[in-house]
Parts: structure tokens; C-alpha cells; sequence
């Protein structure tokens, strides 16, 4: 029930910028975990099945989302993970025992066979080492095979596995979350950051135009954090180029008040990890600016089902659930931060594409649909390109459990340099009231419409399944004029809103 219509303002500035975005900022990832790629992206029984096996339904729902890259194979997976297990014939590879989720890996899926698919997705790949179990000599032999174009003995097995050129891949991982007691043969920051920085100073050599993400804090919430951050950009800031980064908001709890205002988490950890980069660039005197890897984040809904399944089966259901419309919220606000702090934040990796904490979700019977968090990945992806532009708004705030005069709205701009459209992202913070804001375009030429998206229900527990994957969609508003530069905007509670401002 709405209570009230709350007022505002909001101004965007030409010369209000933020950055260039860069497009990886809607990365995803896909983890042997789950059913993520065996029964998610892989079911060579599936009826949509191509001859690789791969289903065209949940290529074409990645497609459209357009992933510019796409991290693998893991997460935690990459700890344990052989390389050597998922090159050459099928038939020749073994099947192995994952510690991580206490899975069978068949290693059917591999790496010739994923980078096809992602290729077909129209996605990068962003490739982990395994820091974890192994260390400088596997991650260089990985990444001689895979982008060094020959005459040398792990490019030679390549070309007899039968890929002729190098796959060239731009973006590696430094191993996945090792400050984590989760993690297979996790470390201290200083034993890390060593290995690190060798393994990272053996890899430039064989290809200096590789970028390399060195493992931050796991998350905000761990004691460690950020010296953790500190220690490890000391040992290997010469050799990184990127501090990884994740974090899982929590739907956890009855307060729905509360729980709509956690994306303020996100901000206080990208603040908090950008002082700590910094700090150890003064400390170096350096001129190096060290960006962030966001490489995972997500909501992880209220209903998903715990890592109690039986152990040491072929693809597990893990981390499965039902976003419902508050989830859609977080998400989407979450969105707008990474776009907010896109002047550090370079990547970023939706955790996981498909059916682990998945926008994207298949059953057994065959059905694959869209949970209602696939949209504002969407509209971003879609939308979220040029540069990102401040929304500098004031309007009423609330107060709950755990934050303290926190704005309704949040929003933030982007400009479309070639088109000249600016869209706005706007999500309404509030489970009751309507937020009528009276926006101003300053130092842009005429725009007379404004194309409006919103996603939006009443109930905030509602989602979407098989058996109704319309419950939550978005809706195409009628267009509204623009005057003089002049817009009024009505954000319905709980609502994820893009505002597409065209010129005359």
C-alpha cells in the first residue's frame, strides 16, 4: 500500500562525469559449480541441444545480455582445478573428485570446448590460475598454452589437441579468494602476496600484454579486511593490474525496510578498498593507479537452498533459489554503484550466469526462463554504455537497523556520446512511498521525450518459475515530453526505473 508521495530533485551536469565506462564493468562468470555448466549452459540430452552439446535457449539469454567477458572456471573450483584434465580428447580426460563442492567433474566441459561457447556468446574470456593447490609452474604452462602461437612445448600440445591459434586471452586471474578458510590451501596475505607477485612476474614474461587481477578481500564482513588488501597490493603492486573484489548481499532477514538499503554496503567497500589501494600508492610513491576487479557480486535470494546436498555427485543443485522484487531492487541498486565508482571499478563479473544465485535458470524437465534479476543486467548492459555521469539529487531519506539517513532514490546517468541520449538508472529505496522527482538537464542540447522502463510489484516476495516466468517484468511506459531541459519523474515503491532521454 502506498502511504505517500515523497518530493525531490535532481540535477545532471554535462561536465558532472564520472569516467569512460569500460563495457567489461558487465562481465559475468561461469564456475564448475552446480548445475551451472553441466544441466545449465551443457545437456547434450537437451532437445535445444547444438552438436556440441550446449543448449541454444541459454546461449540466447546470454547473447542478448550481451557479457562482454566472462570469468572461468572458477571460484573456488579453480583452487583444486588440473588444467591439463580439461584439454585434448574427451574420451582421454579423467574424472575427478572437486574438493571445492564436493562434486564429481566429469571434465566433459573444457577449455577448447567453453571458449567456443563463450565465443558464440560473444563474450571474452577472463581465465583463472590455481593458486591454490599448485602455483608458478602450472599457471605459466597454462598460459603458454593457451597464448603463445607456437614452437614451444605446451603451444605444440595445444596445435596436437587441435586448435592452431593461440586462444589470446587478455585477462587473468591470480588465483580466487585466498584470504577465505573456505578456500582449498588458503594463505596469509604475505605468503599470497608472494606467490603472486612471482607467479604474475613469470607470466609477463612469456606475454607482457596480458592484465593481471591479484585476490583482495573476500569480503567487507571478514576480520582480515582490508589489511589483507594492504599487505598483498605491498607485495605485488608492480605486477597487478586489477584488486579483486566480491561481495553477496544477503536476503536473510524480515526487515524488508532494512534489507532495501544493503547496496550501501557495496559503496563503504569500494570506498574502503580504493583508500587502500591508494595508501599503498603513496606509500610507493608510485604514479600506477590500481583498479578493481569487482569478478563477483550478487544477491543471493532469501530462498536459495544450502550446500547440504549429498556429496560427490555429478552436478549438485547449489545456490539455487527464487529472486523475488526486493532482491530485483538490491540488485539493480547494486548495478548502479559499480556504475557510480566506474573511475576504479573496470571489471566486473555477475556470480553466476546460470542457475547458481542464476539470472538465468533451467529445470530438469527442460524449461529455462528469466528470474526477474536477468532485467536490470539487461537494461545496464544495453543502456550502460558512454560515460557515466553524477546524479546529484535531494529528497528524503530514512533511517533503519542497520544505516542512518540513507536518500529513497538512487541514481546515476549515462551519456551515449554517439546517439546523444542519456539514460537514466533509478531505483526507489522504498517498500510504501512514490518518490516524484523534478529533474533538471544542464549543459546538454534539446531533448524532447523521455522513453520510460520500469519494473515494479506490489508484493516484494513475488518471482518468477517455470511454471510463471512473467510474474515480474518490465513494463514500456508511454514516452513523455521533455520541456526546456525540464522532467518530472514519478518512481513507483520498491521500483527499478530507466529513464531514456532522447534529443529533439
Amino acid at each position: 500500500m502506498v502511504l505517500a508521495i515523497q518530493k525531490g530533485k535532481a540535477v545532471i551536469d554535462r561536465d558532472y562525469i564520472i569516467s569512460r565506462i569500460d563495457p567489461r564493468i558487465y562481465g559475468g562468470f561461469i564456475e564448475h559449480m552446480g548445475r551451472c555448466v553441466y544441466e545449465g549452459i551443457y545437456d547434450p540430452q537437451h532437445a535445444e541441444a547444438d552438436e556440441q552439446g550446449f543448449r541454444q535457449d541459454v546461449l540466447a539469454m546470454v547473447q542478448d545480455l550481451q557479457v562482454p567477458i566472462i570469468r572461468y572456471p572458477g571460484g573456488n573450483f579453480v583452487s583444486g582445478f588440473r588444467w591439463e584434465d580439461s584439454v585434448g580428447p574427451k574420451e582421454e580426460r579423467p574424472v575427478r573428485m572437486d574438493a571445492a563442492w564436493k562434486s564429481i567433474e566429469p571434465n566433459e566441459v573444457g577449455l577448447g570446448e567453453f571458449d567456443g561457447w563463450a565465443a558464440r556468446a560473444g563474450s571474452d574470456v577472463m581465465m583463472a590460475v590455481n593458486l591454490g593447490t599448485r602455483g608458478v609452474e602450472a599457471a605459466a604452462q597454462l598460459l603458454e598454452y593457451c597464448n603463445v602461437g607456437g614452437g614451444t612445448a605446451m603451444s605444440e600440445l595445444r596445435k596436437r589437441h587441435g586448435r592452431q591459434a593461440p586462444y589470446g586471452y587478455k585477462v587473468w586471474c591470480l588465483g580466487n579468494e585466498m584470504d577465505g578458510p573456505w578456500q582449498i590451501c588458503n594463505k596469509s596475505a604475505e605468503d599470497y602476496g608472494t606467490l603472486a607477485r612471482e607467479t604474475g612476474k613469470v607470466m609477463k614474461r612469456i606475454d607482457p600484454s596480458i592484465e593481471l587481477v591479484a585476490c583482495g578481500s573476500s569480503g567487507i564482513h571478514l576480520p582480515t579486511f582490508p589489511q589483507w588488501d594492504a599487505t598483498v597490493m605491498d607485495l605485488c603492486y608492480e605486477y597487478a593490474d586489477y584488486l579483486s573484489v566480491h561481495m553477496y548481499l544477503d536476503n536473510k532477514e524480515e526487515d524488508l525496510d532494512n534489507y532495501l538499503l544493503k547496496a550501501v554496503n557495496m559503496d563503504r567497500y569500494i570506498d574502503a578498498i580504493t583508500a587502500t589501494c591508494d595508501y599503498v600508492k603513496a606509500k610507493k610513491r608510485s604514479d600506477k593507479v590500481m583498479y578493481l576487479s569487482f569478478d563477483e557480486w550478487n544477491v543471493v535470494p532469501g530462498t536459495w537452498k544450502k550446500n547440504d546436498v549429498a556429496p560427490w555427485i555429478h552436478a549438485p543443485a547449489l545456490c539455487e533459489g527464487n529472486y523475488s522484487m526486493a532482491d530485483a531492487l538490491v540488485f539493480g541498486n547494486m548495478l548502479i554503484s559499480l556504475l557510480k565508482h566506474s573511475d576504479r571499478v573496470r571489471i566486473a563479473c555477475l556470480a553466476q550466469l546460470v542457475n547458481v544465485f542464476g539470472p538465468i535458470m533451467t529445470d530438469r524437465a527442460g524449461t529455462a526462463w528469466k528470474q526477474c534479476v536477468y532485467y536490470p543486467y539487461l537494461h545496464a548492459s544495453l543502456y550502460g554504455r558512454g560515460i557515466a555521469l553524477n546524479v546529484m539529487a535531494e529528497g528524503p531519506v530514512t533511517s533503519t537497523r542497520d544505516f542512518s539517513d540513507v536518500p529513497l532514490l538512487d541514481a546515476v546517468a549515462v551519456l551515449d556520446e554517439a546517439s546523444g541520449d542519456i539514460t537514466v538508472f533509478a531505483v526507489n529505496r522504498s517498500a510504501n512511498d512514490t518518490l516524484e522527482i523534478a529533474l533538471e538537464l544542464r549543459g546538454f542540447g534539446d531533448y524532447a521525450r523521455c522513453e520510460r522502463i520500469v519494473m515494479q510489484h506490489e508484493d516484494g516476495g513475488a518471482f518468477n518459475s517455470a511454471a510463471q516466468p512473467n510474474v515480474i517484468v518490465p513494463q514500456q511506459l508511454s514516452t513523455e515530453r521533455v520541456d526546456g531541459g525540464r522532467y518530472t519523474a514519478s518512481f513507483a515503491p520498491m521500483s527499478w526505473n530507466v529513464l531514456r532521454l532522447k534529443q529533439v
